[in-house]
């Protein structure tokens, strides 16, 4: 025998979805941020406002002098400077008739080496190492470490012989053996072409040093202003350091 239940019938509520709607409250949106703005007007620089900002004509532009050629009114232009040689006192045409004057072994000027300098000594010195060098003999250290040498060898030799009245200083005696190297330096290009250790390069040999050995002696007697009577001795001494040079071009 079969039971039968009463079932209450299912109400749905009314509305969208069937959920309960819930009101919200209306939110209030803050207003942008905006900068508080200075008082002073007329620095647009300074106002956030770039569209509405008037551009101020009080501004003048910067004056940097007076003249065209000055540079902020401190000093004169580019055009007064001196050549970069000249500031650390290598002097060209010095270093060039100097060395002219060694060319020329009958007609030397002593004026022009009063002055003394070691710029032109370097240049020779270098040079003659850069034709050893092009033989295939590195002598750089050799050379001024014998260059050094020698101005001390000449040095005591002179003002031993000349006594009291000796005046010839070592940053001259240096000087004046580097420019009378220059005979070397046109040996060691000239032995380039040459078989080395042969009659032909120690005959050019001999010719160059006392081509060398009499500008410096008579440099040295006219520039010290005594040793004329010890001119064959201070000749020796010069031959004996242009000597040593010349065996480093034949061997």
């Amino acid at each position: 025998m079969e039971k039968q239940f009463n079932v209450p019938p299912v109400v749905f509520p009314s509305g969208s979805g069937g959920l309960p709607q819930q009101r919200r409250a209306p939110t209030t949106v803050p207003p942008p941020f905006q900068p508080p703005r200075p008082a002073n007007n007329n620095l647009p620089f300074m106002s956030f406002d770039v569209g509405s900002a008037v551009p101020s004509t009080s501004f003048s532009n910067p004056v940097f002098g007076a003249n065209s050629g000055t540079i902020g009114g401190y000093g004169s232009g580019f055009d007064d400077e001196l050549p970069l040689l000249e500031e650390l006192g290598i002097n060209t045409r010095q270093i060039w008739k100097k060395s002219t004057s060694i060319l020329n072994p009958f007609r030397v000027n002593p004026n022009l080496h009063e002055d003394a300098d070691l710029s032109g000594p370097f240049l020779f010195l270098m040079a003659f190492g850069l034709f050893q060098l092009l033989a295939g003999k590195l002598h750089f250290g050799i050379l001024l470490g014998w260059v050094t040498v020698a101005s001390l060898f000449l040095y005591v030799v002179f003002n031993m012989l000349a006594g009291k009245n000796g005046n010839l200083d070592l940053y001259r005696c240096l000087s004046l053996i580097g420019y009378c190297m220059l005979p070397m330096v046109i040996l060691s290009a000239f032995a380039l072409f040459l078989p080395q250790g042969g009659v032909i390069v120690m005959g050019m040999a001999g010719v160059f040093v006392l081509w060398s050995t009499r500008v410096c002696s008579r440099l040295l007697v006219e520039l010290a202003s005594c040793g004329d009577e010890h001119r064959g001795l201070i000749a020796y001494a010069c031959c004996l350091i242009y000597v040593l040079f010349s065996l480093l071009v034949i061997f």
